[in-house]
């Protein structure tokens, strides 16, 4: 693996078209593994801070308000993803011109989008809000919380566009190291704010809210600093901010694929969220318990995420190259190691499902109901291994159609099928409701196996 201190390849940037496929893999996914970990410490600490007041509607409003902002948050993401893969294969060919076009495009791109994202999210919230927790007016017990956490959150999604658009430009080029750095500032800071405004100015859902868009607009202020520094191929010159007709295209061409399965997916989770708001028994129960679930179900993510995300840059690089076999030899290891450690994840959230459930919220009910969903739903994860890790070479070899068309029938039109008839016909508690996910996760995994053995990168074009 090469390295410069001067030139295109810069100091921090790793070229992954040379070298062993293990520790490329490896040095790029630890680095962003420790940085989605503490990305994810945003809404935990939120959620165990609020966790440890007593105050159940507010715990639930904050934990179930994830679904909201993953529209929003999709819809650019999926955008990122494809100025990511744009750039990772520009880079790969050594194409300097054209990831520097790529970057200004993206940049500006989301200056745009961050402003009207964030307008979208302040007016839409109330309307959501409805349409998932079925509450009219003020009323419920999740409701008012959920709005207010909710307005002040969206205030910071600017902040959170431009880390995540900044973060994926410096990933395509192989520097995993820096987003984490920043990561780490901002869960620190994020953590630190909770507790004071919680526990010393007593500003509840508003306090863990206002800490959140702080700390984001930290991240972003650091990575914008990075860009405008860096000796790289990727330095931010607001001089030459422009959208290249070319490169628009391409990062459209393969990010809005993605930026419209993400998006779908998170508006069809509002509706799940919807369904398990009226299960059978206590509205607060019932999401306090499904809170729980999902953010120790992030955590058991985390790992494949990372890898994923290390096998589109991976493959990317090396389809810039035209490589295909090493592209192919990664995204086996990548799945391997994915497995491998999503293995051991499983285990312990089997025999600390308990214990781990109360560390964000000690009522028995939610207890008893998350320890339920971990113990049953876990050990399908192992079908998210796959669907992660072939979604993510599918994308860096430029084809992003098929992850998307697969994902949204199994995650939106078959669940959304699933919870239909299970809540009308069969079973309206929450465990048969819940095991949506896993019947998802398998059909997809089944579906995208199959494409990616017989038609993975036949879509591929070596950048023009």
């Amino acid at each position: 693996m090469e390295k410069r201190a001067h030139g295109f390849f810069g100091r921090r940037d790793m070229d992954m078209t040379q070298g062993g496929i293990v520790s490329n893999l490896l040095k790029f996914a630890f680095p962003l593994l420790l940085g989605n970990f503490f990305q994810q410490l945003y809404n935990m600490a939120d959620t165990w801070v609020i966790g440890q007041t007593g105050e159940n509607g507010a715990y639930a409003a904050v934990g179930s308000v994830g679904p909201i902002v993953n529209i929003l948050i999709g819809l650019f993401s999926g955008l990122a993803t494809g100025a990511g893969v744009v750039i990772s294969q520009y880079f790969g060919a050594k194409d300097r011109e054209k990831v520097e076009k790529t970057v200004h495009t993206a940049l500006l791109l989301t200056l745009i989008l961050g402003a009207a994202f964030t307008a979208l999210g302040v007016l839409a919230t109330p309307r959501v809000l409805h349409l998932m927790l079925q509450t009219e007016g003020e009323s419920g017990e999740v409701y008012p919380f959920a709005r207010r956490y909710l307005t002040i959150y969206f205030y910071g999604l600017f902040s959170m566009m431009f880390y995540n658009m900044g973060a994926g430009i410096l990933r395509a080029i192989g520097d995993s190291a820096r987003p984490f750095y920043f990561l780490v500032a901002a869960a620190v800071t994020n953590t630190g704010l909770d507790l004071l405004f919680v526990f010393v100015f007593d500003m509840g859902v508003a306090g863990v809210a206002w800490a959140t868009v702080i700390a984001q607009t930290l991240s972003a202020l650091l990575t914008l600093l990075t860009l405008l520094t860096t000796r790289s191929a990727v330095r931010f010159s607001p001089k030459k901010l422009r959208l290249h007709g070319d490169m628009l295209r391409r990062i459209l061409v393969i990010g809005i694929p993605s930026a419209i399965q993400l998006a779908l997916t998170a508006f069809s989770n509002v509706f799940v969220q919807s369904y398990i708001a009226h299960v059978n028994g206590s509205q607060t129960e019932n999401l306090g318990g499904w809170t729980t679930y999902t953010k120790l179900d992030q955590l058991i993510f985390l790992p494949m995420q990372s890898l994923s995300m290390a096998v589109t840059t991976f493959v990317g690089q090396n389809c810039g190259v035209r490589d295909i076999k090493r592209a192919k030899k990664g995204t086996r290891v990548g799945l391997l190691c994915a497995l491998s450690i999503t293995g051991v994840l499983i285990i312990l959230m089997e025999l600390a499902a308990p214990s781990l459930s109360k560390l964000f919220n000690g009522d028995p009910a939610i207890v008893a109901n998350a320890s339920l969903l971990l113990r049953v739903l876990t050990p399908f994860y192992v079908c998210c291994c796959v669907n992660q890790i072939l979604a993510g070479a599918l994308r860096g070899s430029g084809d992003s159609t098929a992850p998307m068309m697969i994902m949204l029938c199994c995650f939106v039109g078959f669940r959304q099928l699933y919870l239909f008839i299970m809540s009308h016909y069969i079973s309206n508690d929450l465990l048969p409701m819940a095991l949506g996910y896993p019947t998802g996760w398998m059909l997809c995994c089944l579906c995208i196996t199959l494409y990616y053995h017989f038609f993975g990168y036949r879509k591929y074009r070596l950048p023009a």
